[in-house]
């Protein structure tokens, strides 16, 4: 169903309140629909989960009237990080308000994203711990490498060996910094997939939602923190 109000794509459960609640970013230049595969994959596993598939709407010069989150004209390393935190105060205004109004906790929300939506994601994480349980991020990468990992949110990686777009390079760095940091994280790489939301990505992101133990979890059943 659609919500007016807030641009996207909203699907709610027939039992109240969800269990779960996903909220999806799409990537730049693309829209909510393209990511009806992911989400109606998930609602398989999910059905009694609320989905939210948001529309980065915002129009930046020299986008070509492009959906994005942040603007990608001209950005660099230098200026990325900053984009990125100016787009965080509307995203950490939408969690919020879904999960208030949708009666979810935020152990069971994960916030999900492809490309430049991923990279939302994964800044999220570091810039609100514990906000959401699960970070999934599709062909993403950190604007800048964190010097923390989250303690109260599983990070997943999923990118494609052949993605000619954000390489696969910045997932490596970004499962060994938050491995280093003893971060909860995994990684998928996908031979032979370009910058795409490809049907393997998505059955590895089943496995890892339905199979992944957080280290913290072992670690406190094990007494060790």
């Amino acid at each position: 169903m659609m919500d007016d109000s807030y641009h996207g794509i909203e699907w709610l459960p027939h039992s109240r309140p969800p269990k779960q609640l996903y909220i999806l970013l799409h990537g730049e230049g693309s829209s909510p629909s393209d990511l009806l595969p992911l989400a109606k994959r998930l609602q398989d596993h999910y059905p009694d989960a609320a989905f939210l598939l948001p529309d980065g709407t915002q129009a930046f010069p020299g986008s070509d009237h492009r959906r994005q989150w942040y603007s990608a004209a001209g950005v660099t390393e230098e200026n990325l990080p900053a984009r990125v935190a100016e787009a965080m105060v509307p995203l950490h205004a939408r969690v919020r308000g879904a999960q208030d109004r949708l009666n979810v906790l935020p152990p069971d929300t994960a916030l999900l994203g492809f490309s430049q939506g991923a990279t939302l994601a994964l800044e999220y994480s570091s810039a609100h711990d514990g906000r959401v349980g699960r970070v999934l991020a599709f062909s993403g990468r950190y604007a800048r490498l964190p010097d923390r990992a989250p303690e109260l949110t599983t990070i997943h990686l999923f990118h494609g060996k052949d993605d000619s777009v954000v390489s696969m390079a910045h997932a490596q760095a970004a499962y060994e910094r938050l491995s280093s940091l003893r971060g909860d994280v995994t990684m998928d790489i996908a031979s032979s997939v370009g910058h795409q939301l490809h049907p393997a990505l998505i059955e590895r992101a089943i496995v890892r939602l339905e199979t992944c133990v957080p280290l913290r979890s072992w670690e406190r059943a094990l007494g060790l923190k």
